[in-house]
């Protein structure tokens, strides 16, 4: 597995929107802010030509220029990372302009973002052996005050963590609009994680996965290079992190279904389950935490739910492809990364 070099002090931060990107208000006037705060840091920035256009189907710009920018900010030396300007509903169809093969080969560099951006943050990984981060995006760091998983996501891209834990509270209603651009996330709802399986709980692998909205429409693709990736990594095993967006109960469950009959959790040690975008919904007597456990429970590993991963805020950055360690105890969770 390849990592990248972390943002130095005075660094470029790089731009790039292969989903949706900033040119409409909340998130205008967030990246705004965002910049001024990372320049008034010491920090350069630097803007792909799709990040302030609004001219595509669930991404920002055509499907072919969205892969050219993210191929010319990847692979060239104007910037030293880069964050996805925003997640959106499309980046399935940048990939065919996606030049693997040159970003396999090319300096790896930091790649952050969540949601859509699965697409290629697990492909980052997956195919071309290269960590990314599965994190904010771009208009998350224009809120006032940042709120510490902010600063988290922050501090791991410059690495001055190696390692992330839950929090406290967490958002069920977002206040952010285009009145308030600059909202903090507005939490209220104490944090619950439920363990399936024997607690405390200390487990290890390599960490793969994302939003299982992206991932379920990657499955049987000439993307899907799973299997490959978890022979080449089968003595470290595998934590997969998941979680989901526009899925409900049953397209969740129905999504467990096809990536375990894709053969995607070969060598498992654990799987790390974000809050869905549905939390609290049932249907047909089943709810967020049956979706997945009643399927799972055959591999006889640790199942941790209603973590801070994903689209219920905050989350933690979590590093795709890297090996971790992870402790559960009491409603805590803790994991440490290991980056080898």
């Amino acid at each position: 597995m390849r990592y990248p070099e972390f943002l130095q002090e005075n660094g470029t931060i790089g731009f790039v929107a292969p989903s949706f990107g900033c040119a409409t208000e909340p998130y205008y006037t967030a990246f705004m802010h965002a910049l001024d705060r990372f320049h008034q840091m010491g920090y350069q920035t630097q803007l792909g030509e799709n990040c302030l256009v609004e001219k595509g189907i669930g991404i920002s710009n055509d499907p072919k220029l969205c892969g050219m920018e993210l191929n010319e900010s990847y692979c060239g030396t104007n910037n030293d990372v880069i964050i996805s300007c925003g997640g959106g509903e499309l980046m399935c169809e940048v990939l065919p302009y996606i030049d693997f093969g040159r970003i396999r080969n090319a300096k790896p560099k930091w790649y952050m973002g969540f949601s859509d951006n699965t697409n290629f943050t697990f492909l980052s990984a997956t195919v071309c052996d290269t960590a990314a981060i599965y994190g904010p995006c771009a208009s998350a760091f224009g809120m006032e005050p940042w709120h510490p998983a902010v600063e988290d996501a922050f501090a791991l891209l410059c690495g001055k963590r190696d390692g992330v834990h839950n929090y406290d509270l967490w958002e069920r209603e977002s206040s952010k609009s285009e009145e308030t651009p600059l909202a903090p996330y507005q939490v209220t709802e104490p944090v619950r994680i439920r363990c399936f399986g024997d607690e405390p709980v200390t487990i290890k692998g390599r960490l793969i996965g994302g939003c299982m909205d992206c991932l379920v429409n990657l499955t049987g693709t000439e993307f899907d290079h799973v299997k490959e990736f978890t022979e080449r990594y089968r003595e470290d095993g595998f934590l997969w992190f998941l979680e989901s967006c526009d899925l409900n109960i049953m397209s969740i469950r129905r999504a467990v279904w096809q990536m375990i009959h894709a053969g995607w959790f070969s060598h498992v040690k654990g799987f790390l389950i974000g809050r869905p975008l549905c939390f609290g919904e049932e249907a047909f007597g089943i709810d967020q935490y049956r979706a997945v456990t009643d399927l799972l429970a055959d591999f006889k590993v640790p199942v941790i739910m209603d973590l801070d991963i994903g689209h219920l805020s905050p989350m933690m950055p979590v590093i795709s492809g890297a090996l971790a360690e992870v402790r559960v105890q009491d409603h805590k969770f803790e994991m440490q990364y290991i980056l080898k």
